[in-house]
């Protein structure tokens, strides 16, 4: 089968000290991973620390919970919006001027103590991390061949997977015996050391390309395919985040797992997540519509278990950890077809992806939510997150055909 991804905007060679082997990626595209990895643990932990926070703010869950809420709102309007405001500026000024943002916005929540600095502070510091992804994913795509522009992007959205495994952890542990605080002072340490080699090993890039502007860059967002990718990153992620949310309740309420394994289940999701996040990175480069396919179809098939196996203990576990193999494995190779389809405004592309892998989340959580207080009670996110993966074969089938339909016919318009 013939490469069916779309090739983003001119590569940049990347000045990384040496040459670096054509079947190996360069030292850059890790560091870039090592920001994402960042950027998905200051997104994830909060919720891990909600308690402690509470706590030393007098303030109720609830309150403490808007963290969470506002850094959300800032990915999804950031991620698209940044994007298209620094389409004039070089990619690596982008990326240290959003890692730059995003140790200040540390620095305050960790010295803050008023509700409204700190929700504040991480709204900005929210749209700085939609702007660090989107610019992300192009820059490493185009440090790198065409064959291995999958397996890039794939390795920069596994540091965001690393995080739910590494980061999350790490910060709650930091939490309980340095404070809360502690937690956003390592993060905050951690972005300005990546500053450094962000500026030493991403390679320069002009901030004007010749013959092109924001104007006429947003002309290629009128893609078909571009809209087919954005609307499969929304049922993706929106299906398995609706069960995963509630994953929690789901092991021990509904399983029988013990609470003291839970951790260990979440591990195991992690992990799992991780590892099919470079695996899909991987296949992508020769076989992403494949990918893009067969990855729905496996995790409705896992979420349509969990359904079903609900009194199940090991059954469930197994299932859980299988949807983290399958669920967010076509993720990164959904945002290299993005860029890829954004053509001029690649940048814009890969913000609209992200965007809209945050929409889905939001969409699905609140729809699986209140399915709680329905008869299908902690069965209804599963049923829903079965529904809303399903919905991801229509746009993936329809891109696949409209893809092989411009291979035979060149002069297609779609």
């Amino acid at each position: 089968m013939q490469n069916e991804a779309p090739t983003a905007s001119a590569p940049t060679q990347p000045a990384t000290g040496g040459a670096t082997p054509k079947n190996r990626l360069p030292l850059v595209v890790y560091v870039l991973a090592l920001g994402t990895f960042l950027m998905l643990t200051t997104e994830f932990v909060v919720a891990g620390i909600l308690p402690e926070i509470s706590s030393d703010l007098g303030i109720s869950l609830g309150q403490a919970g808007s963290l969470i809420t506002v850094f959300a709102i800032g990915m999804v309007i950031g991620a698209p919006l940044l994007g298209m405001l620094t389409m004039r500026l070089s990619k690596k000024l982008t990326l240290l001027i959003a890692l730059v943002v995003f140790v200040a916005g540390h620095v305050v929540v960790a010295l803050g103590s008023d509700l409204t600095i700190l929700t504040t502070a991480r709204f900005v510091t929210a749209l700085a991390t939609g702007a660090f992804w989107a610019v992300s994913a192009v820059v490493a795509s185009n440090v790198v061949g065409s064959s291995l522009k999958s397996s890039a992007v794939g390795v920069v959205a596994a540091g965001g997977s690393l995080a739910t495994v590494l980061g999350v952890p790490i910060g709650a542990f930091l939490a309980q015996h340095v404070g809360w605080r502690g937690t956003f002072w390592a993060l905050g340490i951690a972005a300005a050391i990546a500053v450094v080699f962000i500026a030493r090993l991403v390679p320069a890039d002009e901030a004007h390309p010749q013959g092109s502007s924001a104007l006429s860059g947003l002309a290629d967002l009128r893609s078909p395919r571009l809209w087919l990718v954005l609307a499969a990153c929304l049922t993706t992620t929106g299906g398995v985040l609706a069960a995963y949310s509630f994953i929690a309740p789901i092991l021990t309420d509904q399983a029988g797992v013990s609470v003291g394994l839970v951790p260990l289940v979440l591990a195991g999701f992690g992990i799992c997540s991780f590892l099919g996040t470079l695996l899909g990175g991987r296949l992508g480069d020769k076989h992403a519509h494949v990918v893009t396919i067969v990855t729905p179809v496996a995790t409705t098939l896992v979420l349509l278990a969990m359904a079903l196996l609900t009194g199940s203990t090991w059954t469930t576990v197994v299932l859980v950890v299988l949807l983290g193999a399958f669920g967010l494995s076509a993720n990164s190779v959904l945002i290299h077809l993005a860029v890829g389809y954004a053509g001029r405004a690649a940048t814009l592309g890969s913000g609209l992806a992200v965007a809209a892998f945050n929409a889905g989340t939001a969409i699905g959580t609140t729809i699986a939510g209140a399915t709680l207080t329905t008869s299908l009670g902690l069965t209804g996110p599963a049923v829903v997150g079965t529904v809303i993966v399903a919905l991801t074969v229509i746009p993936a089938s329809i891109l696949m055909v409209i893809t092989r339909r411009r291979i035979v016919e060149p002069n297609s318009s779609l």
